[in-house]
């Protein structure tokens, strides 16, 4: 007989452990409420002789208490209730006690992997980590149904951040409103922040802002270069005035004063460059922050924003310089490059900003290129207009604004009445559901593929409900920053964010993972075959966006779908597979399932097959999607990516190229510092296999990691095949 333990291991069957257990509360009463040996024997012959294959652990205890009273032995059922109370508690103590002796030693491979762009032997990412485990200690032992506990450790969906959400306050990610806390000040710890009259402060100020905001939160933030234009013009309107007062010809004034004014910007960029990577917020990280470049956001000071973008590129290009004084690729802030008609064409005015984006992406990843075209299709407001703007980090979108009948209700002091709002709006979490599961649950038979599906998702939804009802309790004090001084409102003191969580104000995340594993189990085709799998996948897909709308509609909650970016829970969602489903071959002998709605890593497809493809599944993931194609070292082949490029513009919404760009400190190559058949990183040039030396930069869900991965994501990195064939980079 095998003993399924409250993990999910299995042991083999023990007596002597049921022996030890009942004389251990026979210690603790008298006389004839002792069980006597024989009596201790038949409890154990009753249940062996069951003849069960497996038993859970939990339900040879029920049998125990029953055979206890039975034999009238009440005192002793009840402390033996007591026991294993007790024992419960102490599991939970230990296993919490266990991952902080082990996170504070550098032992503990979750953490130490957790997240690509934390190091978990720095103590202020120490710091976050122990409030982490404590938080999730809590939420898993008061905050969460022990039901969607057990789901969520055994892989069939996952809680995000439960390491946040002890604290009611905490939200996922947002776009901030720098352009209302800029041009209306704002407070940071007390102290009033006016409206600054130069470039270079407005710029400083954005990133005092951005780690406040950033420490308030736990997710990605997006701030737009279009709110920091009008400080370029204020700066040059004041180096004109100092030339004019010299008594200079009209001519060397405006030459003298765009002089000193490009000066400032390129000043200004580094300053904000600079700080955003050097700072650590309270999550024991650098800001998690993308910064947007649309052309279209302004008519009054797209001159000057194009100067601020082209300043932004040029330094991204060049990089920064790591502890050896080598350039290498950072991996903050993420850029956003909207696609145009100003910028699209080689006769479009700002098609030069294109070309250095092309030259910025061969070179450090970035910038990511969202559509126009294609975002003005899929995203329409109530008005029925189709409305551009960046996501929140690095996949999570908005949907559509649906407030503006309701007025102003964030109380900002930049709110255009009639116009779609996206600056001050946030995301307050997410949960996702692990789509093999179910298939595999499901054993081949549809019906209850779709049964199991619709019970999976019921569970995802009544995590989704506890999620919102815990931070609907917040009031505008718990992050002023945030709720009253105009990052994302400015609301009165003590007054309830409750309004700000309906309406569509902001979104709340269906999360999904592994389509292609799915599918395959369903049909025994990809869901990239233009066939039954494609069909079966689109259909899943949908099937997820009107559960979402039923909510929606019921609740008031705007519930979106949203391909999870799971950098660690592609890896626990493969073991979870492995160990309830056993090795299944194309399914579960990885060490990661596909993120959200992507080709496999290792399915050969070209790079405009796979986008074009995807985009019909974007489509499909509202709240949050991107796509990307890996490439070759492209630095010598530019047109390439402008190919790419204009393909993203007339066909996709959202996506990203992958390329390598690893430096390895000992011997100074440049270069991709690839991976061996153990998943350890190696120098190709020196054998150099020290993570402290290497500088490694690889795409992890639509971001940059450079803090290296779990086994899992590294061996989804290796196995990662080109888009673009090498040939074609020569």
């Amino acid at each position: 007989m095998k003993i399924v333990k409250r993990d999910g291991h299995i042991v083999d069957y023990d007596p002597e452990k049921i022996r030890v257990a009942i004389g251990k509360a026979n210690n603790e009463v008298k006389g004839k409420e002792k069980a006597s040996k024989e009596e201790i024997e038949e409890i154990i012959r009753y249940i062996e002789d069951l003849n069960k294959k497996r038993i859970l652990v939990e339900d040879i205890q029920d049998i125990i208490e029953e055979k206890l009273m039975e034999f009238d032995k009440y005192q002793l059922a009840k402390k033996y209730i007591t026991y294993r109370y007790t024992r419960a508690l102490v599991r939970k103590a230990n296993t919490t006690d266990k991952s902080i002796k082990e996170l504070i030693e550098g032992e503990n491979e979750y953490w130490n992997s957790e997240n690509s762009n934390k190091n978990a032997q720095v103590v202020t990412t120490q710091r976050d980590y122990l409030a982490g485990i404590t938080s999730t200690d809590i939420t898993r032992r008061f905050l969460l149904p022990e039901d969607i506990v057990e789901a969520h450790d055994k892989g069939i969906i996952h809680f995000h951040d439960a390491d946040y959400f002890a604290q009611n306050a905490l939200h996922n990610c947002e776009l901030i409103n720098l352009d209302d806390m800029l041009q209306n000040g704002t407070v940071i710890n007390g102290v009033m922040i006016e409206k600054p009259h130069r470039f270079i402060t407005a710029a400083t100020i954005a990133t005092q802002i951005i780690l406040a905001v950033t420490s308030s939160s736990y997710g990605g933030a997006t701030v737009s270069l279009t709110h920091l234009a009008p400080f370029v013009r204020l700066s040059y309107e004041k180096y004109l005035k100092k030339y004019k007062e010299r008594n200079l010809s009209e001519e060397e004034c405006k030459e003298f004063a765009m002089q000193d004014t490009r000066k400032e910007v390129e000043d200004g960029v580094q300053t904000f460059n600079y700080q955003v990577n050097s700072m650590t917020n309270t999550n024991g990280q650098a800001p998690f922050l993308s910064v947007c470049m649309y052309l279209g956001e302004t008519d009054e000071y797209k001159e000057e924003l194009a100067m601020v973008i082209e300043e932004f590129l040029k330094q991204r290009i060049l990089g920064f310089k790591n502890e050896k004084g080598v350039y290498i690729t950072p991996a903050f802030p993420k850029l956003l490059y909207i696609l145009e008609e100003d910028n699209i064409h080689e006769d479009s005015k700002y098609w030069y900003l294109t070309k250095l984006a092309a030259e910025c992406t061969a070179k450090r990843m970035v910038p990511d290129y969202i559509s126009e075209k294609m975002m003005l299709e899929l995203k329409k407001n109530e008005l029925g207009n189709g409305e551009c703007y960046p996501c929140m980090g690095c996949r999570s979108f908005l949907t559509p604004d649906r407030t503006m009948s309701l007025g102003n209700i964030a109380k900002a002091k930049n709110y255009v009445q009639g116009k779609g709002k996206y600056y001050g709006r946030f995301n307050q979490g997410v949960v996702t559901i692990n789509l093999p599961d179910v298939a595999l649950s499901a054993d081949g038979d549809m019906d209850k593929f779709w049964k199991i599906f619709d019970e999976r998702l019921e569970l995802c939804h009544r995590a989704l409900q506890i999620r919102h009802k815990r931070l609907s309790n917040a009031t505008s004090d718990v992050a002023p920053i945030l709720w009253q001084y105009g990052a994302l409102a400015r609301l009165d003191k003590g007054e309830s964010i409750h309004e700000l969580l309906h309406h569509g104000y902001s979104t709340i995340s269906l999360g999904y993972a592994g389509l292609y594993e799915c599918v395959k189990v369903m049909t025994g085709h990809s869901h990239t075959d233009n066939g039954e799998g494609k069909e079966f996948g689109l259909k899943i897909m949908q099937h997820l966006n009107d559960m979402t709308a039923k909510w929606k509609k019921e609740e008031d909650i705007d519930y979106s779908v949203y391909g999870s970016p799971i950098e660690s829970t592609t890896y626990k969602f493969a073991k979870c597979l492995k160990e309830r489903f056993g090795t299944i071959k194309g399914i579960t002998d990885r060490g990661y399932i596909t993120n959200s709605y992507h080709v496999p890593v290792f399915e050969e497809i070209d790079a405009f097959s796979k986008l074009k493809l995807e985009s019909e599944f974007q489509r499909l993931s509202p709240g949050g999607a991107i796509s990307y194609i890996e490439t070759p070292n492209l630095q010598n082949n530019l047109d390439a990516i402008i190919e790419v490029i204009k393909f993203i513009y007339d066909n996709i919404m959202y996506a990203e190229l992958n390329t390598k760009s690893d430096y390895c400190q000992k011997c100074g190559y440049t270069g991709e510092i690839l991976i061996d058949d153990n998943l350890e990183w190696f120098c190709p040039n020196c054998g150099n296999r020290d993570h402290n030396t290497l500088n490694v930069a690889r795409r992890t869900c639509g971001y940059i990691g450079t803090n290296f991965w779990n086994k899992g994501r590294t061996q989804e990195i290796k196995e990662r095949v080109l888009h673009i064939d090498n040939k074609a980079a020569d």
